[in-house]
């Protein structure tokens, strides 16, 4: 069965546009049955040359979050659910931007009662995070940071959440899409083997070839919707300007490279230069030192002869009053 690539933001939102299957996917991700699950799309459009006989196309980058009721072992809580799609390591200042305006955000609280008294506390948040790329030190494909709370002079793990600390921290899931390539070991990696770009069947990558049998019957009704997404005509379109867009993302980040490497050659060959510099400056300095020390010495040489001499010339006056012999008879 082919289905379209759910790499693509076009192609993503228009799995996640349904309910049923958003809640499938992260239900299954964050590990925790989701009661309702209410979709935030935001999106951000431009007008982008796309390169397809001179057309200007209209890219859409989007920010999916979502405000969800999730069950927990402490009944129902409320929580913002926010998924982020990278190819490039760089997008991690995006994700903080991304972070920092939910954080920010006045809408993102809810009513708790703290210290017998009704305050305004932020809802917690849930980070979802498919990467394109590898981390630098772990080749997990699905990894959960989940926060624990610890007192730290007696070790005891406290199981009471707090609202002051549920404001101001959060959990993250992180999905590494190149560690996913052939991996099918429990349901939650075959689920997410949809992500598995090792299944391309075409140059572009639009399409994956999978074998709808290896999914268990709940994962099927996504497996379907990202099938339907290959007869959407608009989708492939979509999907092909998104490839132009990073085609130049990609060219403009080897251009940074490219200069940042002739910045610190630049900086390198300064920096030795300014080391040559302050290096001939110290040799010319000692060699001053040595020069000075030399004039020095030859001066307290020249004192020497001349009180010899003058002792010398004192001790023959006397030897010649006292022989009254000539300086040359005496010599």
């Amino acid at each position: 069965m082919q289905i379209a690539n759910p790499i693509y933001d076009v192609v993503f939102k228009y799995l996640m546009e349904d309910a049923k299957i958003a809640k499938l996917l992260i239900s299954s991700i964050i590990g925790k049955e989701i009661e309702s699950l209410d979709f935030r799309p935001q999106e951000f459009t431009a007008d982008i040359d796309t390169g397809l006989e001179g057309r200007i196309g209209l890219l859409t980058v989007y920010r999916l979050d979502f405000s969800a009721t999730i069950n927990t072992a402490h009944g129902p809580k409320q929580v913002l659910i926010e998924i982020q799609k990278a190819k490039y390591a760089t997008d991690i200042m995006r994700f903080r931007g991304y972070l920092g305006s939910q954080y920010s955000n006045k809408t993102n609280v809810k009513l708790a009662t703290i210290n017998n008294h009704e305050r305004k506390i932020g809802i917690p948040i849930i980070g979802i995070y498919f990467l394109g790329h590898t981390l630098d030190s772990t080749d997990a494909s699905i990894i959960g940071v989940n926060r624990i709370y610890k007192d730290l002079v007696t070790g005891e793990l406290l199981t009471v959440k707090e609202s002051f600390i549920e404001s101001l921290t959060h959990d993250s899931y992180v999905i590494q899409i190149p560690h996913l390539a052939q991996k099918r070991r429990n349901d939650l990696e075959k689920l997410l083997s949809i992500f598995d770009q090792s299944m391309s069947v075409d140059a572009e990558q639009h399409i994956l070839n999978i074998r709808e049998e290896e999914y268990p019957e709940k994962h099927r009704p996504l497996i379907r919707r990202l099938q339907a997404a290959i007869l959407e005509p608009e989708m492939r379109k979509q999907m092909e300007i998104e490839d132009g867009i990073l085609d130049d993302f990609e060219d403009m980040q080897r251009k940074i490279q490219r200069q940042s490497h002739e910045i610190a050659e630049a900086e390198r060959v300064a920096n030795e230069a300014r080391q040559e510099t302050a290096e001939a400056r110290r040799k010319a300095a000692e060699s001053e030192r040595m020069a000075d020390e030399a004039r020095r010495e030859a001066d307290e040489g020249r004192k020497t002869v001349a009180r010899n001499l003058k002792t010398a010339g004192v001790a023959l006056t006397t030897i010649m009053q006292a022989t009254g012999l000539s300086r040359e008879e005496i010599e």
